[in-house]
């Protein structure tokens, strides 16, 4: 779901430009599905074009962020972020903000925000109210020292949640996610190493990708050379000489 700028409109009006929020793709399968009358109640009671105070103050406690990008293309990305609570910065009511802390280097996110600004993002709280918000909007990617002197941010209280940039998102729709299907999670002690390059402490090769692919170039090699040599082989012997 996401139109830019869309208000909860009546009931009955349909498509983009008729105020509706919401894809005319979504609309076509409301209407294939027979659930247009629900999505318009979902609509117009809960779906807003800002936060008001009481997202606002769900977003400012919430450690979990997680956040969909696509490029020109339209090819998908979906990220996850977390910090301390407060990390997600709320700028206003139709104004967020959350930091880009040190990663792998492939800014995945970051670049597809580059070529195309439109982003959503979940919060969900599993641990203590059990519900979500989805927040859809445009983004723009901002230098830490330039965010900082325009509002006020606190300082990193650890090396490791330093930011040098902070993606600012400004609020098209803001609705509630779906409580129901949620899970009740119990918080466990861990220690957060927040910055670390240690190989282990970021969850080392778990899935076995390196491994893979260390496999695949290896047959690869071997397949060239294999190739090369029955070129050779076969070559006429005037030409191996």
């Amino acid at each position: 779901m996401n139109g830019p700028n869309s208000t909860p409109s009546t009931a009955g009006t349909d498509g983009a430009d008729g105020g509706r929020p919401g894809s005319a793709g979504e609309h076509a399968l409301q209407r294939a599905e027979g659930s247009t009358e629900r999505a318009e109640r979902f609509y117009r009671e809960q779906v807003l074009d800002h936060l008001n105070p009481a997202m606002c103050a769900f977003v400012e406690r919430q450690e979990m962020l997680f956040v969909g990008t696509a490029d020109r293309h339209g090819e998908c990305d979906c990220s996850f972020r977390a910090g301390p609570p407060g990390f997600v910065r709320v700028l206003g009511p139709r104004v967020l903000a959350y930091p880009e802390y040190r990663g792998n280097g492939v800014m995945a996110s970051l670049g597809n925000l580059q070529e195309n600004p439109h982003v959503g993002l979940v919060l969900i709280d599993f641990f203590r109210d059990v519900i979500g918000l989805h927040v859809n909007g445009t983004a723009q990617v901002v230098p830490d020292e330039a965010l900082r002197a325009a509002t006020r941010l606190p300082e990193p209280d650890h090396p490791g949640r330093v930011a040098r940039l902070w993606v600012v998102v400004d609020v098209e729709e803001a609705y509630i996610h779906c409580a129901k299907h949620i899970p009740l999670l119990t918080r466990l002690p861990r220690q957060q190493h927040w910055g670390t390059d240690d190989h282990h402490r970021k969850g080392g090769d778990f899935f076995g990708a390196k491994a893979e692919r260390a496999t695949q170039t290896g047959l690869a090699a071997q397949a060239g050379v294999s190739a090369q040599a029955g070129v050779v082989s076969h070559a006429p012997a005037a030409a191996r000489v």
